[in-house]
Formats: structure tokens, sequence, C-alpha cells
């Protein structure tokens, strides 16, 4: 019989149990959701030496290998860390980073696979030793089509592009390019010229560039919607959308922001989403659109997590 605090010890370093049995799943983690081709060579191997042979992708975009024994869990983390590779994943902490194929989709306004890179750098790596209330999810959407549901994170983000309307530039087709591209049905024509209402526009970009007299521009750079405190299971929360968007050097600090106000704040074992319910939107934005809350950082850090009454 394995010691329920042993199990718990390896669960820590991303080795979760197998039901049924004292073998374990030992969670890999990708720096930015990218694994390398050498990384699945080697990850192969670590599978068929210390586990069952398979390799199995999670909805996190990290990959499990099952079947390792208990007493095989140190030499197979010691493989892995000679290869360049990492176990881990879990606990009451940032978790490993997911974001879309933004970087090469048709429909991506950013370059997601570098920001996730950037943030598993500062914050899942930056951060490993750092305990914070619950887990906290993070997921980087390239475009408003939400294939990687940001929404649905503690912390997500959604690549934009508003469109710039230049109405003098207008001719007014009969057929209205832009009209036609608009997925969200905010683009017509009135009067013989070109509307695009703002209300109904997503900042989704996929109008801009396609009128040939040039009406409709791109920003000069993307933008990004973040969402705060979304959750999925047997608790649903959708994310609470910032009030403005974005700039692209906002958003790690904005994280950062946000993960020390849920850490001040946020009751053990209470995910982002309640804290945000129960203290209010208008407490988180007003420390993450400004930098007092930065000054407090290593008070914060050092201080014990707090218990409800």
């Amino acid at each position: 019989m394995l010691d329920p605090q042993e199990v718990m010890k390896v669960k820590g370093r991303g080795f979760l149990r197998n039901r049924g049995t004292d073998c374990f799943s030992g969670r890999m983690v990708p720096v930015g959701t990218v694994f390398t081709p050498q990384n699945f060579k080697d990850m192969a191997t670590l599978a068929e030496t210390f586990g069952s042979g398979k390799l199995i992708c999670t909805s996190r975009q990290t990959v499990e290998i099952p079947g390792i024994p208990f007493e095989k869990i140190e030499a197979a983390e010691a493989f892995a860390a000679a290869h360049g590779l990492a176990f881990g994943g879990t606990g009451a902490k940032i978790r490993p980073i997911t974001a879309c194929k933004g970087t090469t989709c048709v429909f991506g306004n950013v370059d997601t696979h570098a920001l996730a890179a950037a943030m598993h750098r500062e914050f899942y790596e930056g951060w490993r030793g750092v305990t914070l209330p619950h887990k906290f999810k993070i997921g980087i959407g390239g475009c408003p089509n939400s294939c990687i549901k940001p929404s649905l994170n503690d912390f997500g983000v959604e690549g934009c592009r508003t469109p710039v309307y230049t109405e003098a530039l207008c001719r007014g087709c009969k057929a209205c390019a832009v009209e036609k591209a608009c997925p969200m049905g905010a683009a017509h024509l009135t009067d013989g010229k070109l509307q695009i209402d703002p209300a109904r526009c997503n900042s989704c970009g996929v109008c801009t560039g396609k009128c040939a007299f040039e009406a409709v521009a791109k920003e000069s750079a993307p933008r990004y919607r973040v969402f705060v405190g979304g959750t999925w299971g047997k608790t649903t929360r959708m994310g609470t959308p910032l009030s403005r968007l974005v700039r692209e050097e906002e958003v790690l600090p904005l994280l950062e922001k946000c993960l020390l106000w849920f850490r001040l704040h946020g009751y053990a074992k209470e995910r982002f989403g309640k804290t945000i319910d129960r203290v209010g939107i208008k407490s988180l934005e007003a420390a993450v659109f400004g930098n007092d809350i930065l000054a407090e950082k290593h008070a914060i850090l050092a201080a014990e997590l707090k218990t409800k009454a």
C-alpha cells in the first residue's frame, strides 16, 4: 500500500495516480504549448522505458505518460531532465499555458505561440514556487473564434483587429466586399455609404483588407480582449471581459496584477471567479489598470493565504 502522503507528494510534481493501480501518469509540460520533434522522440522512449508505452494528449495541451510505477518516478524524472523535458502542471498554482494555433491560422490576429512562451517563462516557471488560493488556468486565443475558449479560463486573452473605417474612401459599391465578409452583420450599406455598427463589431478583423479602395484598414497593432474569472466543470462561470481592449505590452503586466490581486483577496480553495464575484470587478480593474498593487508584491507573496472565517 502506498502512503497517501507519498501519493500527494508526487502529485505535486506532476504524477497522477492511475485508478485502481499503484502506477501513475506523468504529465509533461511544453514550453508555450509547443513540443519539438525531438521532444516527442524522447517522450516515446520515456513511455516505453518507464510507462505503458502510451502518450496521451490532455485538454490542457500537455502529454501524459501513463503506467509509471511509483518506484520508477524518480528515474523517469531524471531521464526527462536530462533530455530537456519537465513533468508538472498540477496543484494550486499557475497551470500550463494553453494557446490556439493563431500563429499560423488564417484567422489569427496575433502570435499566440510567442505570447504563450513568454507567459510560460515568466509565470509558469517564474512563479513555480508560489502557492495560489486555487489552480489558475490561462488560455490564449488568436481571434474571437474562441477555439481555445479564453472566456472559460481564469485569465484568457483574445487577439483582436478593430477595423479602421475612412468614410471618404468608400465608393458605395453595390456589392460591398466588407459587408459580405463581416460574420457579425455589423457592416452594411446605408444611403450609398458603408456603416459599421460598433455594438455588433467584435473586432475579429475578418473584414479588414477586403475593400479594394482601402476604406477599411487594420489597426496598426492588434489589441487583446481580456477575460477574467472563467471556469468550466461542475461549476461554470463565463469570464468577465475587462472594460477595454489592451495593447500587447499590457498583457503580461495585467496577468501579474491579476495574480497578485487573487493572492491578496482569494480564500484558500476559492477559484478566481468566485473571488471576483465576492470582492467585485471594480476592485480588480482598479488594481490591474493601476500600479499600486505592484508596490505590495513582496508582502503579498510572503503572506499566508486567507481562509474563510
